[in-house]
């Protein structure tokens, strides 16, 4: 009888706190601003922090407050574009004092030379680093974001930024390219044969 009564007891009190979370998630709703939530899809989620905020979600709060939104060089003159549209301004260049546009890389530890002393996991942003005190470290390359912050604390310099090879899923028309292709084709001298 004891144990029937504990557990009505129990139950009880798990609706009572059931029904007070419930009520207060409604009441204290904390309501996010969708243009945030736009910007930071927009962003490439390296979280690098060379735009000065210490990672994407930070930098679209800013950009959302009227801060400039040429300050990321991973994103590079697509993501300012894509910026510009979304917030309805005038797309800038890059600003130098933030770095400058490269080729999307990803880290590659030589593997030989690492010593297992974890400053690469501790500097990695993202998670992307396998590896234990004084063993072998590993990237995992679909997961390192290219960001770059785990080259300077290394002590042994074993670790390289090396350029993500073009896959179907990533290749991409280099548009530039194409026009002035299609501009110099016109000028190809044509023979009729009849």
């Amino acid at each position: 009888m004891s144990i029937v009564a504990g557990l009505i007891a129990i139950g009880a009190l798990a609706l009572i706190f059931g029904i007070i979370l419930g009520f207060a998630a409604v009441k204290f709703k904390v309501e996010s601003d969708p243009i945030v939530e736009q910007i930071d899809n927009i962003l490439p989620q390296t979280q690098c922090g060379q735009c000065g905020y210490p990672g994407c979600k930070p930098y679209a709060e800013a950009i959302a407050n009227g801060d400039d939104i040429n300050k990321c060089p991973p994103g590079g003159e697509a993501t300012i574009k894509q910026l510009a549209d979304l917030m309805g301004v005038e797309a800038k260049p890059l600003d130098s004092a933030h770095g400058k546009e490269d080729v999307k890389k990803v880290a590659v530890i030589r593997e030989d030379e690492c010593i297992g002393c974890t400053k690469c996991i501790q500097a990695c942003p993202v998670d992307a680093i396998l590896g234990a005190a004084k063993q072998m470290h590993t990237i995992i390359e679909h997961e390192c974001t290219g960001c770059d912050l785990c080259v300077e604390p290394c002590p042994v310099d074993c670790i390289d930024m090396v350029p993500v090879k073009a896959q179907p899923e990533t290749w991409q028309w280099d548009l530039d390219e194409v026009k002035k292709n299609l501009s110099s084709a016109d000028n190809i001298p044509v023979k009729l044969v009849e």
